[in-house]
């Protein structure tokens, strides 16, 4: 069974009693709910930065007494994020991962190692909500107060673009998707037409990097040559030349215990699995396009047993689109349980592929308040959400001002016949 990591967050930014002394188990597939305001992207945004400091705690890039030192995870770890303004005197934030726990307390962090866990070495991509913008801007690299995320996810995109040996089939509209490596030009092609990706469609310059770069490093991580792992920070990279460096000058060593040490270092600077972490993935899409690009997202997701996906979404077809992925899941397990029925798998796979289902185990959902600052954990029937959420409530209280104005409208039909 895979390990799981696991989240406690109290008094941070808008998270007040959070999930009160309960972990927030952060699945295989991880979905975030609420309104603005509420600690969605928060909530993901702390999984990204001690995912990725239990990676570098792992592969030594960083040591713990760096990590631990006054002020330097509020003001360097977490201003990544744009998340050092969040904390406040009585914030208690606790990391259980695979490899080590984290507990921040009375402003210090402590950091223990956990024995005995397999841990998977993760390629950790956090999907910004602007990330349109490296679509829509000419040379974006160059602007400057852009959150720093927008531009990792700028250098992932631009490193898929350049991978591009052809154009890509896009799961939008039977579009495809072109770069040409000596123009700089990014371009939509369709049935008559050929466009360049800033003129498209803010749907198409949303899905368009999330679908690219989610697919470049799903596979990366498969391939023999992992090219996720080509974009180290300079001071990762750094810190690796000098440990080899260390390595091969030290004449104390053998040749033999030399590629010893060089084949345990690169063992440690490989990449296991993806975990992808995405804001709104519906972002400007229209719901059918939203169910496309889901499916694709899981479809990566399932690519590997250790990948994990988080997603915030405002979306109530995505939570309903998840649904529809279980029930799938569901039934294809009892498919090929009743003797393979390949004419009601081929059905099945017309309505949802089958790389693409989502098991009920692999699955939860949080809800978050804004109100008060909570989170909850919402129930479900063997893994289908609860429809008794924010968004689906959104959907029947539209429906009931709607009734409402029939009423009006029929009472006013009576009172014109009187």
């Amino acid at each position: 069974m895979t390990e799981k990591s696991k989240i406690k967050i109290k008094n941070f930014g808008p998270i007040k009693e959070g999930f009160g002394d309960e972990w927030i188990d952060i699945n295989k597939v991880t979905v975030l709910i609420g309104n603005q305001g509420s600690g969605k992207s928060t909530v993901a945004k702390l999984i990204s930065v001690f995912s990725w400091l239990e990676k570098s705690l792992f592969k030594q890039t960083v040591l713990k007494r760096e990590v631990t030192r006054k002020s330097k995870f509020e003001n360097f770890y977490c201003e990544y994020q744009n998340l050092k303004n969040y904390f406040k005197p009585n914030t208690e934030i606790e990391f259980f991962g695979i490899a080590y726990h984290f507990h921040y307390k009375k402003n210090r962090l402590s950091i223990s190692e956990i024995k005995e866990r397999k841990y998977s070495v993760p390629k950790i991509m956090y999907v910004p909500a602007e990330r349109n913008f490296v679509s829509a801007v000419s040379q974006p690299e160059k602007l400057r107060y852009l959150p720093k995320t927008l531009y990792t996810f700028l250098e992932e995109f631009d490193r898929s673009k350049q991978e591009l040996s052809e154009s890509l089939k896009i799961p939008i509209n039977n579009l495809k998707f072109s770069y040409d490596n000596k123009k700089g030009e990014s371009k939509i092609i369709g049935e008559n037409y050929n466009l360049p990706l800033y003129e498209a469609s803010s749907g198409l310059q949303s899905s368009i990097p999330l679908y690219l770069v989610s697919k470049n490093l799903s596979e990366g991580i498969n391939r023999n040559f992992d090219n996720s792992v080509a974009k180290e920070s300079l001071e990762e990279m750094r810190f690796l030349r000098n440990r080899i460096l260390t390595i091969l000058k030290n004449d104390k060593l053998t040749e033999e215990l030399k590629n010893q040490a060089l084949e345990l270092l690169s063992s440690v600077t490989r990449n296991d699995c993806f975990v992808n972490i995405v804001e709104e993935p519906e972002q400007n899409l229209f719901p059918t396009s939203q169910w496309e690009i889901l499916k694709k997202l899981l479809e990566f997701n399932n690519s590997n047993v250790e990948n994990k996906l988080i997603i915030t979404t405002h979306s109530p077809y995505l939570v309903n689109f998840m649904s529809i992925a279980i029930q799938a899941d569901y039934l294809k397990k009892k498919l090929f349980d009743l003797n393979n029925n390949s004419s009601l798998i081929k059905k099945l796979n017309t309505i949802i592929s089958s790389d693409s289902t989502l098991p009920f185990s692999d699955f939860v959902l949080y809800q978050l308040e804004e109100k008060n600052g909570t989170i909850i954990k919402l129930p479900n029937t063997e893994g289908i959400p609860s429809s008794k959420n924010f968004l689906n409530q959104s959907l029947h209280h539209g429906n009931d001002m709607f009734d409402k104005l029939l009423e009006i409208e029929q009472e006013l039909e009576v009172q014109k016949s009187s």
